[in-house]
């Protein structure tokens, strides 16, 4: 009772939610007497925005998408209206949408100005690196599109696989301290903190962030990559950026990874960055692959 209770007031939630983020210029979000205004022609900005969009079988209604929303692979056919945080609004109201899906974060702020004014529908989905906010995602892609029930059941299902993904790793991976490596350019270690999907993900995987004293992206110092002792590095698994050294050869002869017990023992591991980072449907599955990765490097 108590359990359908909660979800009761979960999608409660998140239609009010959903009914402050949804912006039809000119008219209410719901005027009285009046029915939802269909949208068959979205714009989705976000991957895991898209992936939703996709996991609810609506897809038929995208005609564009950022250059972040790469699956499925299916999605990579529709126009490409640029990177959702260096949008050009030309560029997002070129394929003539009747609603732009965007995940939080998305800009520039000029940008988003010039679209909020553009009399196109915009809906803004909430982005939380929890377990929580990806359900919350769920829920509100699916008000919004106009599916609630799929949308439910949807969330309802990846509930459940993301309860028993996180169970699996926490008796693998506890105790693991890691260190999120976002970029090695000029010798410099960029890190994840606090408030970053990278430590969401480490959260939810079992492992410990072991730069997790400040918030957001850091380049740390020697004297704090030494203090971190990391016992895992993990990165993206991404090429052509000067970070594509698969052995960590190159990363652990850094002079201060060199000293921590990763980079004595190379320990690195690496994993596709929009499953990785994404929060979406299929964030159970990186919890698993990447609790079992890293209890794997670590031992």
């Amino acid at each position: 009772m108590i359990g359908s209770l909660s979800r009761i007031c979960s999608v409660s939630a998140a239609v009010v939610l959903t009914a402050a983020a949804l912006v039809l210029p000119g008219n209410p979000l719901f005027a009285e007497g009046a029915s939802r205004p269909e949208s068959n022609q979205i714009v989705a900005i976000g991957g895991s925005v898209t992936e939703i969009v996709y996991a609810l079988g609506e897809d038929n209604r995208l005609i564009a998408r950022d250059s972040t929303s790469i699956y499925p692979a299916e999605a990579s056919s529709l126009p490409d209206v640029g990177y959702m945080r260096a949008l050009s609004p030309e560029g997002v109201l070129s394929v003539n949408p009747d609603l732009i899906l965007m995940l939080e974060g998305s800009g520039p702020q000029e940008a988003l100005d010039v679209l909020h004014k553009s009399g196109v529908a915009l809906a803004d989905v909430p982005e939380a690196y929890t377990a929580e906010g990806i359900l919350r995602k769920v829920r509100v892609v699916g008000e919004v599109l106009g599916v609630p029930a799929k949308a439910e059941a949807l969330a309802g299902k990846l509930e459940e696989d993301l309860a028993e993904a996180q169970r699996a790793a926490e008796s693998r991976t506890e105790g693991v301290r890691v260190l999120f490596v976002l970029s090695t350019k000029a010798g410099r270690i960029l890190a994840a903190g606090s408030d970053t999907a990278a430590n969401g993900i480490l959260t939810l995987a079992g492992a410990e962030n072991a730069t997790s004293g400040f918030s957001g992206y850091k380049i740390l110092s020697d004297e704090a990559i030494i203090s971190a002792a990391p016992d895992v590095v993990l990165m993206m698994d991404r090429h052509g950026d000067g970070d594509g050294d698969a052995s960590g050869d190159a990363l652990f002869n850094h002079p201060a990874l060199a000293q921590t017990p990763a980079g004595r023992k190379k320990r690195l591991v690496r994993m596709n960055g929009q499953l990785l980072l994404g929060f979406g449907p299929r964030t159970a599955e990186a919890v698993r692959e990447l609790s079992n990765r890293l209890a794997d490097t670590a031992s």
